[in-house]
């Protein structure tokens, strides 16, 4: 019976158990409900705020709304008022400047300010040049007046196309252009034009004129290069148009590309690299001018491209020396020392340097590239070039007509008639003092003093003048002045009176002698720079 009790609890137990799940479940539930509650009620709040927010703002819209729409309304019932004032206005202003410009009678004794103001007013490009044209010799701030009288233009940019417009007219009439006039141009241009890219936000009409004239005027250009007549004036007033009006998608990148090449060494040419959006292929534009020696263009476009880091300004400069010695003493070469060779090899020194230290002092790199040996060197150049011309004037020149003998009664002075031809005898040295064999003339004498360049390689140049006569005779010779690094000492030849030169260089050997007597043949000169 006991046992029976005992075994029935199992029931009871199971059915506590279940309740007891049962209630854990409910207050789960309960819990649950709670939570939802909140949240749901927490997200009602919001949406009531931001409803109050937003109808707010509605509201504020709505009142800026009719304010504005009552300004439109007031000021379209004031536009006939205002179009009487402003017609009142025009013809007034209008009044005064004919008034002004006939005022101002005679233009010769205006200043200049109030001459370029007169020919702007009047959008009289035509007038305009030509009297910026008669201003070559005076361009002390004529650029700043210029720019300052085209604002009272009435359109300065449709005043540029004008004078283009008439340039290029010129240019296809095949009229003949002064260089005068082009630079006039050239100047009225970079006066208003601005070189950045974007252009300068003309009206539809004007650039479709604009594309119109530089059309026709890329028909004259031809190829874009030298040898097809362009001028680098000619392509930077081109190029500049084009950025102006924004109007480079109208032309051919690698044509606008070659124009830069072309023309690398004008001022504004990295600017107008830049202007074009080039990119990336400016590097290559950089790689190209390297190739054809052209490192000093080189250092200005990549400072204007942010490229210094890619290419290093200083060694593009010391590059630009070594080519610099290295083109010289090879033109002196191919012309075998000759004068001719010699003043050409000179003159593009001179021109090299002078650029070398110009874009040295544009960038500051004073201190870390010296420049005092190449001023010294631009100085010996000069100098050596303004003796040569002394040495060449029509006054120093022997004259060439022969005078009269004594016994005509035109001349009362000694006879200066050529003497008698004399037989070929050993007698006959007189006339060969006059007449020396070309043979036998000394080439061009040479600086053998060394100059040194510091902090750069050695560089041996002139410090002194230093000239011998080619002859024993009467006669003398202007030589050839100034040729760079080699230097010649001149010595008495020997059983044949055939003079030899020997030179020498850096310490190196000796030349072997020349004999001019024989067909002349290639030197064999040591080279004028240390190997690289």
């Amino acid at each position: 019976m006991a046992a029976d009790t005992v075994t029935n609890l199992e029931p009871i137990h199971t059915f506590f158990n279940n309740l007891e799940a049962r209630q854990t479940l409910l207050t789960t539930i309960t819990d649950l409900n709670k939570a939802l509650t909140t949240h749901f009620t927490n997200i009602n709040n919001t949406l009531c705020q931001k409803s109050e927010t937003l109808d707010a703002h509605v509201k504020i819209f709505k009142d800026k709304t009719e304010d504005a729409l009552l300004k439109i309304q007031n000021r379209e019932n004031a536009l006939p008022d205002r179009e009487s004032s402003m017609g009142a206005r025009i013809v007034e202003m209008k009044d005064a400047a004919i008034s002004e410009i006939e005022s101002l009678g005679d233009l010769s004794e205006k200043s200049l300010a109030e001459v370029l103001r007169s020919y702007c007013k009047r959008m009289d490009a035509s007038g305009l040049v030509g009297f910026i044209q008669t201003k070559r010799k005076e361009p002390t701030g004529l650029r700043m007046e210029i720019a300052a009288a085209l604002e009272s233009s009435v359109d300065p940019m449709r005043l540029i196309l004008d004078a283009a417009e008439e340039f290029v007219g010129r240019k296809v009439e095949k009229k003949a252009i002064l260089a005068d006039r082009r630079w006039a141009c050239d100047m009225l241009i970079q006066s208003v034009v601005p070189v950045a890219e974007g252009g300068y936000g003309a009206g539809r009409s004007l650039k479709e004129r604009a594309a119109r004239v530089l059309e026709k005027w890329k028909g004259v250009l031809g190829g874009g290069d030298r040898s097809s007549g362009v001028c680098a004036a000619e392509a930077t007033m081109f190029l500049q148009l084009v950025i102006a009006f924004a109007l480079k998608e109208r032309f051919e990148e690698e044509f606008l590309r070659k124009l830069v090449l072309e023309f690398a060494n004008r001022k504004d040419m990295p600017k107008l690299a830049v202007a074009f959006g080039f990119g990336n292929k400016i590097g290559d534009i950089i790689e190209e001018l390297l190739k054809s020696g052209k490192e000093v263009e080189a250092v200005y476009f990549a400072t204007e491209s942010g490229l210094s880091e890619r290419y290093p300004p200083l060694s593009l400069l010391k590059l630009s020396l070594r080519n610099c010695r290295r083109n010289a003493n090879n033109i002196s070469k191919k012309g075998k020392f000759s004068s001719a060779a010699v003043d050409k090899a000179n003159s593009i020194e001179l021109e090299a340097t002078k650029a070398l230290i110009k874009c040295v002092e544009d960038h500051k790199l004073e201190q870390e590239f010296t420049l005092e040996g190449l001023k010294q060197r631009v100085t010996e150049l000069e100098q050596a070039k303004a003796k040569k011309k002394m040495g060449t004037t029509p006054e120093n020149k022997p004259s060439k007509k022969r005078g009269r003998g004594g016994g005509t009664g035109r001349s009362s002075g000694p006879s200066t008639s050529r003497p008698v031809k004399s037989g070929r005898s050993s007698n006959a040295t007189a006339f060969r003092s006059r007449n020396p064999p070309q043979s036998h003339q000394a080439p061009p004498i040479r600086y053998t003093g060394a100059h040194s360049y510091t902090s750069q390689s050695v560089y041996e140049a002139p410090s002194t003048v230093s000239y011998a006569p080619a002859y024993s005779g009467t006669h003398t010779q202007s030589p050839a002045i100034l040729a760079p690094q080699y230097g010649y000492a001149l010595q008495e030849a020997g059983v044949s009176g055939v003079r030899s030169y020997h030179g020498s260089y850096g310490g190196e050997a000796g030349y072997s002698a020349y004999d001019y007597t024989l067909t002349p043949a290639a030197p064999a000169y040591p080279p004028s720079y240390p190997p690289q």
